[in-house]
């Protein structure tokens, strides 16, 4: 494969070239090519969101996007969202303790920054339909609190105390 013909875009600040097949899903080129294995495979059909990552700042299923499809793009994983854990969303997901596993947590971080960076108050409703993750552990009450209190730090605003369960 030339290196023109090599699906190129950006991820986490980077430009990469891929040399895989054009029709390869971006989960895959992340994972196995770019070695960025926060990005997490579940499904493979784009029901779980365990693979979401930011497109062009568009929370979007990664097993559902094909490297011809990224061609261009900007792409940020959890590893590009804080790499030390310094984003609000994930600071919130600890402080709340949305986080039993952990294996869907890349996915929702990724979906709930994508939410806060279009609407930095949103209410529960509004995060309910922006993260449409699939948590088999349950963290949904603890979530909506997780996001809710990122959005206070992200405003600038003190975040309200944690409540246990």
């Amino acid at each position: 494969m030339k290196a023109t013909d090599m699906p190129a875009l950006t991820v986490n600040g980077q430009p990469v070239a891929f040399a895989m097949d054009p029709a390869t899903p971006l989960l895959w080129a992340l994972r196995d090519a770019a070695n960025l294995t926060g990005t997490k495979y579940g499904c493979g059909v784009g029901d779980c969101g365990a693979c979401m990552v930011l497109v062009d700042g568009e929370a979007l299923r990664a097993c559902q996007l094909t490297l011809a499809e990224a061609q261009g793009r900007v792409v940020i994983t959890i590893e590009g969202l804080s790499r030390d854990g310094t984003h609000p969303v994930q600071r919130a997901l600890v402080a709340e303790q949305a986080i039993q596993c952990g294996f869907c947590t890349p996915g929702i971080a990724i979906a709930a920054a994508a939410l806060l960076a279009r609407n930095a108050d949103p209410g529960e409703d509004e995060i309910k339909a922006a993260i449409p993750n699939l948590c088999r552990c349950g963290v949904y009450p603890r979530l909506v609190r997780a996001v809710t209190r990122a959005a206070r730090e992200s405003r600038g605003a003190a975040p309200a105390p944690s409540v246990p369960g």
